[in-house]
């Protein structure tokens, strides 16, 4: 993983860690890369482990809208972290990848967008 330099405010932090979460979880299996990729993505945009418990006391709605109103570019850097955090266990689960399109569409990215960066 890249290193961001988009500078996240705390509430964007929050909300990026609650959709990494939730891509996670979404398989119903944590896998040993996920882990390992949500330890890079702390380093990445610089969150400790007590973020995840408090991402998940922020409701999905309000989480997506902080989502929702960034940047297109801190909007791409999103999808990217999602999509790594997805391939990180070697596969895109279809739970996953539900999860991830739904998030795209809500906040205005379009599938693909990573790759054409």
């Amino acid at each position: 993983m890249k290193i961001s330099t988009l500078g996240f405010s705390l509430v964007e932090k929050f909300a990026i860690v609650q959709a990494v979460d939730a891509v996670i979880v979404a398989d119903g299996t944590i896998h040993q890369g996920e882990i390992n990729a949500l330890s890079q993505l702390m380093r990445r945009i610089d969150f400790e482990t007590n973020f995840i418990l408090q991402a998940r006391n922020m409701s999905l709605d309000q989480g997506r809208a902080v989502l929702r109103e960034m940047s297109y570019q801190k909007k791409q850097e999103i999808a990217s972290i999602l999509e790594e955090i997805a391939l990180s266990d070697g596969f895109i689960h279809e739970t996953e990848s539900k999860l991830i399109a739904s998030i795209f569409e809500y906040i205005g990215v379009r599938q693909g967008a990573v790759a054409a960066k």
